[in-house]
């Protein structure tokens, strides 16, 4: 079987994609690692995102657009995706999982980001059971208990204000002496009477036997180390373009998939959308954007190439 186009990402750039394609006839296959939605699972409330004024969780737009696309005829799987071939004429490509392969006429990369790791000791002891980089599905867990949140960016300080309507209390840690988040954010943390901040900061270790029992961290001003009791350490410090798995796309400094407008890549029939393009603005909206606009274009490839 071969299909006209295979997605690699199931977040909102992705979904948006397939939408767009199966609806416009084309033999839709979409290849999702994890969860449909991606990273906008995460979240416990979205006020930005048109039509929803009222807000939305992540988890439940993520399943609006998992079954619109599947309501035009899109296929969804859940498989990694890790490589991408293709013939010497570019009409023809395969996308490689760890479990199968896919032939094509067109893909579209819309495969996202990852959150960064702090890489410290105590961190990948603790993955899971007291280190968190969701807010919204382990806040219960920290009820009434101290935690730390680590970064300054937008993220950090929302989830922070979500982990203040459980936590005892929520000190955040920023390496830098201002926060990059957005006014608005800060001005709502500010008004969270159990929330602090600790600038010039940075997490060196994270300490317990079978639980967490307190952290380490050094003022990078001054070299000064002190311990902060905390139960939870939860963290925002980036997010990292999955691109590791492409081999011959042309990638930009930091590893983000160079497209034009049109979210064509370096390589005929294959296009990128969402996240994972350099870009200056990520957010829901554009990645939906990008991916409608991506299965247009590869709908107009196959038609002006002439794929049989």
């Amino acid at each position: 079987m071969i299909y006209d186009v295979v997605i690699i990402g199931g977040g909102p750039g992705g979904l948006s994609a397939a939408i767009y394609a199966s609806r416009s006839g084309l033999k839709t296959l979409l290849i999702e690692k994890n969860t449909y939605g991606g990273q906008v699972t995460m979240a416990a409330a979205i006020d930005n995102y048109p039509g929803f004024g009222a807000g939305i969780s992540g988890f439940d737009l993520a399943v609006k657009l998992e079954n619109q696309a599947k309501g035009f005829g899109a296929e969804l799987i859940c498989e990694e995706v890790v490589d991408i071939k293709y013939s010497y004429d570019y009409l023809l490509k395969k996308v490689i999982t760890t479990e199968s392969s896919y032939e094509t006429k067109t893909v579209i990369i819309a495969a996202g980001r990852r959150v960064k790791e702090m890489n410290i000791p105590g961190e990948s002891k603790f993955m899971g059971r007291g280190v968190s980089f969701c807010a919204t599905c382990d806040a219960p867990f920290y009820k009434d208990k101290d935690i730390l949140v680590v970064g300054g960016g937008d993220s950090a300080v929302q989830e922070a204000v979500y982990l203040s309507k459980f936590a005892k209390s929520v000190t955040v840690v920023h390496r830098r002496n201002e926060l990059r988040a957005a006014k608005t954010l800060q001005k709502e943390m500010g008004l969270c009477r159990n929330i602090s901040v600790i600038y010039d900061t940075v997490v060196k270790e994270i300490l317990g036997k079978s639980s967490i029992e307190k952290v380490t961290v050094t003022n990078i001003k001054t070299n000064e180390n002190k311990n902060l009791n905390v139960s939870g350490v939860f963290v925002f410090i980036g997010l990292i373009p999955n691109t590791s798995f492409l081999s011959n796309v042309i990638l930009d400094e930091v590893k983000y998939v160079v497209t034009d407008e049109n979210m064509n890549t370096s390589i005929p029939g294959i296009f990128a959308c969402g996240d994972i393009r350099k870009k200056q603005l990520r957010q829901i909206v554009t990645a939906a954007s990008d991916g409608a606009q991506a299965a247009i274009s590869a709908r107009y490839y196959i038609e002006t190439a002439r794929i049989s």
